[in-house]
């Protein structure tokens, strides 16, 4: 939201912002109508900054980060880190990998947005003139690496936000340079792919966010340059974005994972938050389904621990999303601001959107089990701000979705501080095939098959350990105090082998969990029900159960049914008959626990988990086995 020196100018905008969002409320259906490109530039706001911020409000802040913490913390913070960047060389032009020039364009980016802020903040010329060497060298490259567009995307993002903010500090000539940049190697490029209806421009996953929001971004920054190159660009991105934001809906969670919630919802928040600075409109993107839920997802997804949920091509460390203190104050949920201020780094997007009144510790805690309908996925625990509690991030899903692993029926398990089923995560994006989904060479990796994940392989081999195709709902979910639970139908992922597969996991009292499989398959079957550790792993001398140790902790695994069934500890390793190929990350200190079954054709396989606090009996009690269907 901008804000106005004059009070008079800044109840009229209250105004005019009140009436768009009613009209926007009125029809948040999806497709949104777009108008032309000529009606969107008339509401172009004259004058630079007008991206993210105005004049205004970098005065406004001016004063903030001398008086009010976190701003103080964090306005020091990235003065230290522009003090190394002072020193630093400018970026080259560096593609180690063959492909991306994403590494760079990103370091750019951060620098800029670092001294950009703080000359704005400070005054210090310093910044400035780093800033200038910076975009500078990145203006003479012989490209921006538009084979890989999310590499011209955030490159042209650190031009829209250099050029803006810094605008009053350049001569014409550095304007004209970086203008021309922003047009030749980012904007005219993407306009192309808009036109066609190609590639990123009809996709609804994350490219489509960070190409139409990083080149929005440029095209907002020069549009009363180049008002028809832009104008048509936002007109086509307008319309794009909108793919991948329905995917939001209906509950905010994101089918690629929580890391890559972040990049999309990043770069979806940043167009959005300018277009509201530039144009003083979304034209009511933000009113799309499911999208005011979207700050839901990182919070649910966050085990207590601090480590996230990482299904899909994931990685399980802290989000921080600066972007949730842009959605708390556009959808007054201060839940969404509690999280980032508990995580935040004090990034620049950090300082420019938080808001104390949407800050507040005092926030509502929100409920402890979640289910996210449309990306089926479900998170249960036993308490909130306990970094001892017991949680469990559960997966039904779809294999056909973007960064996708065959991870149907896959979960992880925090508990005493710890995780202790935990997804091994995404492997080298470079290696032969790993996007492949066409031809499924990328079903040959262990960390992306089915036996790399904790969840059921039956009838291991050469092919696809679940069906590439399938998806699995949740189709069942309840949350009570002593008893909250999800079930998911793995019958698709399992098509040939089985004639029913069902997963059901339960947090029993809030102490112990229930990972319940009831089978039935089509032909004796061979399956394995796997677990992924960090943890020691002693068997019991009958097998039935068997204790997992992680920094002085336990965790006692049971089997419940069948009582033929024992546990067995393995490698992180592909399983007999099933690929190896060379490269893929090392799993070591990992380990698998493990339960084979052959010849299965009726099967109820019950297995429970429950976390040893200090001084309790390694004798723990079982619940009572139930049928899915009664639960």
């Amino acid at each position: 939201m901008r804000i106005f020196a004059k009070p008079l100018r800044l109840i009229l905008s209250w105004f005019v912002l009140a009436a768009v969002c009613a009209r926007a409320a009125e029809t948040n259906s999806y497709p949104v109508p777009i108008p032309g490109a000529a009606e969107i530039l008339r509401r172009l706001q004259p004058g630079h900054p007008r991206l993210l911020m105005c004049a205004a409000d970098f005065d406004r802040l001016k004063e903030q980060v001398q008086t009010e913490e976190p701003l103080r913390g964090w306005h020091t913070h990235l003065k230290k880190q522009a003090e190394t960047i002072l020193t630093a060389p400018p970026s080259k032009y560096e593609i180690p990998d063959g492909l991306r020039l994403l590494a760079t364009s990103r370091r750019v980016l951060e620098r800029v947005q670092i001294l950009a802020l703080l000359y704005r903040l400070d005054g210090d010329k310093r910044y400035a003139a780093r800033a200038w060497q910076e975009l500078d060298a990145a203006a003479h490259f012989k490209d921006w690496n538009n084979r890989h567009f999310l590499d011209t995307a955030e490159m042209t993002h650190a031009f829209a936000i250099g050029y803006d903010w810094l605008y009053d500090y350049w001569t014409p000539a550095q304007r004209e340079e970086l203008r021309t940049a922003m047009v030749e190697k980012g904007i005219k490029p993407a306009l192309k792919i808009e036109e066609e209806h190609r590639w990123w421009a009809v996709l609804h996953h994350n490219w489509n966010q960070v190409c139409n929001g990083g080149i929005g971004m440029g095209a907002l920054a020069i549009a009363d340059e180049e008002p028809q190159l832009a104008g048509d660009f936002l007109h086509a991105a307008l319309q794009s974005i909108q793919l991948p934001m329905v995917e939001y809906g209906p509950d905010g969670a994101w089918a690629e994972g929580p890391g890559y919630w972040d990049y999309a919802t990043s770069y979806n928040v940043v167009f959005l938050a300018a277009l509201r600075t530039a144009l003083w409109t979304d034209f009511g993107l933000t009113k799309i389904k499911g999208f005011s839920e979207a700050g839901t997802f990182p919070i649910f997804a966050s085990g207590p621990t601090g480590l996230s949920f990482d299904y899909a091509d994931a990685h399980a460390g802290i989000i921080r999303a600066p972007e949730l203190f842009w959605l708390a104050r556009e959808f007054n949920r201060p839940e969404y601001a509690r999280y980032q201020l508990r995580v935040a780094n004090g990034s620049p997007y950090d300082l420019i959107w938080y808001d104390a009144r949407f800050a507040s510790p005092e926030a509502a805690k929100p409920p402890l089990d979640k289910y996210f309908r449309h990306t089926e996925v479900a998170t249960l625990r036993s308490a909130w701000d306990d970094t001892n509690a017991l949680f469990i991030g559960f997966k039904g899903g779809d294999n056909k979705a973007n960064h996708s692993h065959l991870d149907l029926g896959s979960f992880v398990l925090d508990a005493l501080g710890e995780r202790w089923a935990v997804d091994p995560g995404s492997d080298d994006y470079n290696m032969p095939g790993y996007f492949d989904f066409v031809h499924e060479r990328r079903w040959v990796y262990y960390r992306l098959r089915a036996e790399g994940h904790n969840t059921l392989v039956i009838n291991p081999g050469n092919k696809p350990d679940q069906n590439s195709q399938a998806a699995a709902p949740i189709t069942r979910f309840e949350s009570k105090p002593e008893k909250a639970f999800a079930i998911a139908d793995l019958t698709a992922a399992y098509a040939g082998s089985v004639q029913k597969a069902e997963r059901g996991i339960a947090m029993i009292d809030r102490k112990t969990v229930v990972v319940q499989d009831e089978i039935n398959a089509a032909e004796p079957a061979d399956l394995w029900w796997l677990l992924h550790t960090t943890a020691k792993v002693e068997i019991a001398r009958d097998g039935s159960s068997a204790k997992l140790t992680l920094h002085g902790k336990h965790l006692i695994a049971t089997i419940a049914e069948p009582k033929t069934a024992r546990f067995e500890a393995l490698p992180a390793a592909p399983l007999p008959g099933t690929p190896n190929p060379p490269g893929q990350t090392s799993n070591g200190g990992m380990r698998v626990l493990a339960i084979h079954l052959k010849d299965v054709k009726a099967l109820r396989l019950v297995v429970n988990l429950t976390p040893l606090g200090k001084g309790e009996s390694a004798s723990v009690p079982r619940p009572e086995v139930k049928a899915l269907a009664k639960w």
